[in-house]
């Protein structure tokens, strides 16, 4: 199998702020951050590459030279001439971020209606990352045909990774989250949930009862994130341990944090560290990202 990580879900138009008031155009979202953070720390002999639904018109054809031009590979991307991208808008209080969404139009919601497109898109990948985001956009079938696809893949060989990043608003409802969630966790060897998320959807106690769930679900490595506190890891092979959050001087925008967490933990395991080692890079990543604005911050790697 080729050392080839892929991160697959939706990109978005973002207009993120800027010191002086204004916003800035950008382009990202939650797996594709993901993917672009790995490929700054991944050697040359991976490819990374971004699988999605992008339009046929010009702000799509942007998309699609700007992830190129990132070095990611973009024979992933499927395009739709009836369809185009989604866009948000990012607001910012005391370096807490909130979101305006317009995405009623966006191909990446019809990534997986078609069944040859995503069994080649997903075949021969050494690494898969999606996201809960990635399963929310899809329709109850559609979501279920892609984590099908998921488990194929999982069982000719290949790791597959998942956040469970949620936003409730692109749910029918706690419960459709719930099952979302754990549908996505069911076809997952790694899942990286955030305990405060975690909480607020399962009243969840304690780290030990987020790790719990995920491993009667069957994977065999979690990492659960807690914002400014320890990280807790569990791996079937290592058991549970705790690493000390990264400190941070001022928190300017939280934006990516969990995505480029997830980037920093899939690349240093993918290039043959310990799951310990791996967390604890993802955490100093994270921890430089949030100091700095927008989701992509490419002075971090001049």
């Amino acid at each position: 199998m080729s050392k080839s990580l892929l991160s697959i879900g939706e990109c978005m138009v973002e207009l993120s702020p800027t010191a002086s008031g204004d916003y800035a155009r950008g382009f990202a979202g939650d797996t594709f951050n993901t993917a672009w953070y790995a490929r700054r720390l991944l050697p040359a002999d991976w490819t990374v590459a971004y699988g999605s639904a992008i339009g046929t018109d010009a702000v799509s054809d942007e998309m699609a030279a700007f992830i190129a031009g990132e070095g990611i590979d973009t024979t992933a991307l499927r395009r739709l001439s009836d369809r185009t991208v989604g866009l948000y808008m990012i607001s910012l209080r005391d370096g807490e971020r909130s979101f305006s969404y317009w995405r009623g139009q966006s191909a990446a919601r019809m990534l997986a209606d078609d069944p040859d497109w995503l069994e080649a898109t997903l075949n021969g990948r050494s690494l898969i990352h999606f996201s809960a985001i990635t399963l929310a956009i899809l329709s109850p079938d559609h979501r279920r045909s892609f984590c099908a696809g998921l488990a194929r893949a999982r069982a000719k060989g290949s790791l597959i990774a998942f956040d469970t990043n949620l936003r409730p608003r692109l749910w029918d409802g706690a419960d459709a989250m719930r099952d979302g969630v754990m549908l996505g966790a069911s076809v997952a060897d790694i899942v990286l949930p955030s305990f405060d998320e975690e909480t607020g959807l399962w009243g969840d106690q304690t780290a030990a009862d987020t790790i719990a769930r995920y491993q009667q679900a069957g994977a065999s490595r979690i990492v659960v994130k807690d914002g400014g506190g320890p990280v807790t890891l569990w791996s079937a092979a290592h058991g549970t341990r705790q690493h000390d959050a990264t400190p941070v001087a001022q928190i300017v925008d939280t934006t990516a944090a969990g995505d480029s967490f997830a980037g920093g933990f899939l690349a240093h395991l993918a290039m043959g560290e310990t799951e310990d080692r791996a967390a604890q890079a993802a955490m100093a990543l994270a921890a430089q990202v949030i100091q700095s604005r927008g989701a992509l911050v490419p002075t971090l790697f001049a």
